[in-house]
């Protein structure tokens, strides 16, 4: 079933005047508005890989009835972000968008004939005194009232509010399941209704890990596609040496059981977050449903992993971009039942279309400590240190940098995928027994090392009391270490673990004057790696969510906040936006 994903509305604003005025302004505006729906829907894609859908007002909107109208319309077509355009002076109050509830953003053309600009700095201006944040767009240059042309710094900024504020539409109404409960008293799996509520928009789920069981003895899965399941792992993932001591390493045939048991936990998670119509045919038409989840988080730890196997595999296959039914759309599920580090992977997911990375912010290497270790001189990228980030047994196979571009390791849209690099991001992954010193009911962890070179941003969520949400985030590059120093370093932690070599980029300011710093800032355990750097569409979605971001990497040029944003101090921009979002609270 084809999802009717949220819409992009375009509301084309024109001065009101007749006998002239408005006439004359009709084609240029109306172009305005076709000429930026055509751009986004050529530029954005949503999850499935299909193009964003922009919707239209049915006319220019000179005055209220007109914007009412188009209201009217978009409520009716699934509209989640709104953008207005115009060429000219219109009327500030009775022609913007009233819907506090969704992202806004007006484009004003920079021209001298008509004073787009003007009405730009009006509405704005309402939208800050009526409570409704909205982003100003204006291009740096003055164009010709005939230029048919969207700018490259306007391409830039309504690209970069459109991704957030779809990101924000795509969230909304949706779920997160938690699969248990709280994992070793890991505070981000405490999970905090009033956020998801409040800020996302979302609904939480629960299930007990019991469920599965239940599953499992009832046959609540889909039989025949659990054995072509069952198949394609034993067919494409590698089964790596067992790091157990002698006397914890359990039988062939033990194996073969946990595998089974792994593959029916992949198919089970999936079904709980979003249905599966099999089940009804099998008479389990309540389970069929699923829980209209986006996100999850499998607590795993230790309720479940002293007595059956880990959730390791289940979590590799779900975050990654393909399995047995061949490529598709990632399921964001959360390792330990961290819901705030499932909610920034869902984050960095919807502004990327790519798989994300989960993992421990385990270790901070100083170049010192590399050189004492393994006598290795760290230079490059990673000259200043690094940090070792690795999961504890689970990661999304997208994670090794098996997929390129131009020769270059990347992440990509599951759409963009070749059926090589699938077979890449497999031959360069094993999947290990788990260690029984920590799964006591054993299990299979993924064991791969990212490939060096790739640009990739890491994000995490936190809630302090008092204050409420607060993002952090690093830009920075993956390291790619020689294979002596890796296997050095690697085995001084647990080498069934999927490892990637992480250097954050440094300003010499703030939390960015080392990578000690960055180590010693950040907020929790885990944090969320996606390919590329999109801090600057990060800070744009907090902000739309009414949530500070509390440190970062990103230069001052490219961070995108809504106008009113300047109104609360424009030489402190991180006090401001503490400030901002403090007046205005969380969106819902």
């Amino acid at each position: 079933m084809i999802e009717n994903y949220p819409k992009i509305g375009i509301r084309p604003t024109i001065d009101g005047r007749r006998r002239g005025v408005r006439e004359s302004l009709e084609a240029q505006t109306m172009g305005m508005a076709q000429r930026v729906a055509k751009f986004i829907e050529e530029n954005l894609f949503y999850p499935d890989g299909r193009p964003v859908e922009c919707i239209i007002a049915d006319s220019t909107i000179g005055g209220v009835k007109e914007a009412a109208a188009a209201a009217q319309k978009f409520a009716g077509a699934n509209v989640g972000v709104s953008i207005t355009v115009t060429p000219c002076w219109c009327y500030g109050s009775e022609t913007m968008d009233m819907d506090a509830s969704i992202p806004h953003a007006v484009w004003g053309f920079n021209g001298t004939e008509r004073p787009g600009a003007v009405y730009l700095a009006a509405v704005l201006s309402a939208y800050a005194q009526k409570g409704i944040p909205a982003f100003g767009i204006y291009g740096e240059d003055v164009q010709e009232s005939s230029s048919e042309e969207i700018p490259a710094d306007v391409q830039t900024k309504l690209l970069q509010f459109a991704k957030a504020g779809l990101a924000v539409a795509l969230m909304r109404g949706k779920s997160y399941l938690s699969m248990g409960s709280v994992s070793m008293g890991i505070a981000g799996s405490i999970v905090n209704e009033q956020f998801f509520q409040e800020y996302l928009g979302m609904r939480n789920e629960y299930i007990d890990m019991s469920e599965y069981v239940r599953r499992f003895e009832e046959g609540i899965y889909d039989k025949e596609e659990y054995e072509r399941a069952l198949a394609w792992t034993k067919e494409n993932c590698q089964v790596g040496a067992d790091n157990n001591p002698k006397h914890l390493q359990i039988s062939d045939d033990e194996k073969e059981k946990q595998w089974e048991t792994c593959v029916k936990m992949t198919l089970i998670a999936r079904d709980l977050m979003i249905g599966n119509p099999v089940l009804a045919k099998l008479g389990f038409e309540e389970e069929a449903n699923g829980h209209n989840a986006i996100v999850g988080g499998f607590q795993g730890q230790r309720q479940w992993t002293d007595h059956f196997p880990n959730g390791d595999f289940m979590e590799t296959i779900l975050n990654s971009s393909f399995d047995w039914n061949g490529k598709r759309t990632p399921y964001i599920v959360a390792t330990e039942n961290d819901s705030l580090n499932g909610v920034t992977m869902l984050f960095n997911y919807l502004l990327t279309n790519t798989a994300q990375i989960f993992a421990d912010v385990r270790t901070y290497w100083s170049p010192d400590a590399v050189k004492r270790v393994t006598g290795h001189q760290l230079e490059g990228e990673a000259a200043h240190g690094i940090l070792h980030l690795i999961n504890s047994g689970s990661a999304a196979l997208d994670g090794t940098g098996e997929q390129t571009i131009d020769g270059k390791p990347v992440i990509k849209p599951f759409w963009e995928i070749s059926e090589d690099e699938v077979e890449a991001c497999l031959s360069h992954t094993q999947f290990r027994p788990a260690s029984q010193e920590y799964f006591r009911g054993g299990g299979f962890s993924t064991d791969y090392l990212t490939k060096g070179g790739m640009p990739v941003t890491m994000a995490r969520m936190n809630l302090v009391k008092g204050l409420g949400p607060v993002l952090q985030l690093v830009e920075g590059y993956t390291v790619e270490l020689p294979e002596d120093v890796h296997h050095t370093l690697d085995q001084r932690t647990d080498p069934t673990w999927p490892t990637t070599w992480f250097a954050p980029k440094l300003t010499n300011s703030g939390s960015f004057q080392s990578v000690y710093d960055v180590m010693n800032n950040w907020g929790a355990n885990h944090g969320a790696i996606s390919y590329g750097h999109i801090g600057a569409d990060l800070i744009t979605l907090a902000s739309i969510l009414r949530i500070p971001v509390s440190m970062h990497n990103v230069e001052e040029s490219r961070i995108f906040r809504p106008r009113v944003w300047s109104l609360f101090g424009t030489e402190d921009l991180e006090g401001a936006d503490y400030r901002a979002c403090q007046n205005f609270g969380p969106l819902y």
